[in-house]
């Protein structure tokens, strides 16, 4: 099975062809943004894919149209809950927005995160 790598975490799981990146890294407990649960209504589980995109899913219509009012939009722009994984290993960024998404959807781990820091 192929391997995804989540970065700024570092997290790596294998993950079956033709699981959405959002699926495999929730199940990793990644700390990754979904406003809309997973079904292309928001841009908040935007990642840069480091490597591996060409063996990714092709992207649809509907995930380009959403991709249009994610933040920094790159090349290498994917939303997680639309990429499926295929048969090579992947490096994945999440974007500083995604993570705010999910830390603003878990603020009990946001004030934690804080705390060890020791942010007031």
């Amino acid at each position: 099975m192929p391997k995804l790598t989540f970065l700024p975490d570092g997290v790596t799981i294998e993950a079956a062809p033709g699981t959405s990146i959002l699926d495999a890294g929730q199940r990793a407990g990644v700390k990754i943004g979904s406003a809309c649960g997973g079904v292309c209504a928001c841009s908040t589980c935007h990642v840069w894919v480091k490597q591996g995109l060409a063996s990714l899913s092709e992207q649809e219509d509907r995930e380009l149209d959403i991709l249009d009012k994610a933040f920094e939009v790159k090349p290498t722009s994917r939303l997680s809950c639309q990429a499926e994984v295929g048969a090579e290993d992947l490096v994945v960024e999440i974007t500083p927005e995604s993570r705010q998404t999910y830390f603003d959807e878990h603020p009990a781990e946001r004030r934690a995160l804080a705390a060890a820091e020791g942010e007031p």
